[in-house]
């Protein structure tokens, strides 16, 4: 039986990767509002998983028959949850902080059809290890926009090769949308690519 899936995210990433595998389904996006969501007195990667939750339950109360995957992107700064930047000199500052030391991103994910009750929960962690930036090449990074809704005002699909000295974990995770924990829920739900 052909399940309708919902992807609840404007992010042109989760779009693309979710596409990529094979599967068919439809954007909305989700009315949270994240600053909302206070960051204190919540680890970092339950904030993450609440936010994802927080965003398919938004669409699912519109959509409750179908399918609805939420997902929220966190950085993981020795314990200190980054999100995205507020403007520009924020970036400056996250990106200044980030590229300086190993960190981690933090991506959680809810599925969730209001029709039968199901509710799943997940997030998976990828550890990044930075090249060190220059001045110049912050500098350069801010200019050139691509910060701009990223969590930790970077995209490692668009800087990766030039900053990013490594990763241990899902590099999907760090493009926001980790597939090989996605597709295991969705297939534990009877959900494959192609359907």
């Amino acid at each position: 039986m052909l399940q309708s899936i919902i992807l609840a995210s404007a992010s042109p990433r989760r779009k693309q990767l979710l596409a990529e595998a094979g599967y068919k389904f439809t954007v909305v996006k989700p009315g949270v509002d994240e600053s909302a969501f206070a960051t204190d007195r919540i680890g970092v990667y339950e904030y993450a998983k609440k936010l994802a939750l927080a965003k398919a339950k938004d669409v699912a109360s519109k959509y409750p028959a179908s399918l609805v995957i939420g997902a929220d992107t966190v950085v993981d700064f020795q314990g200190q949850i980054i999100g995205k930047p507020a403007d520009t000199r924020d970036a400056e500052r996250i990106t200044a902080k980030l590229f300086s030391a190993p960190h981690k991103v933090i991506t959680g994910i809810a599925i969730v059809r209001l029709t039968d009750g199901t509710e799943l929960i997940a997030g998976d962690t990828t550890t990044v290890y930075p090249r060190k930036m220059t001045a110049d090449q912050i500098t350069e990074h801010i200019a050139g926009g691509s910060w701009r809704d990223k969590a930790g005002a970077y995209a490692i699909q668009e800087t990766g090769d030039k900053f990013v000295e490594r990763i241990e974990g899902s590099l999907a995770n760090v493009m926001g949308l980790p597939m090989e924990l996605l597709e295991s829920l969705l297939a534990g739900l009877g959900v494959s690519a192609g359907q």
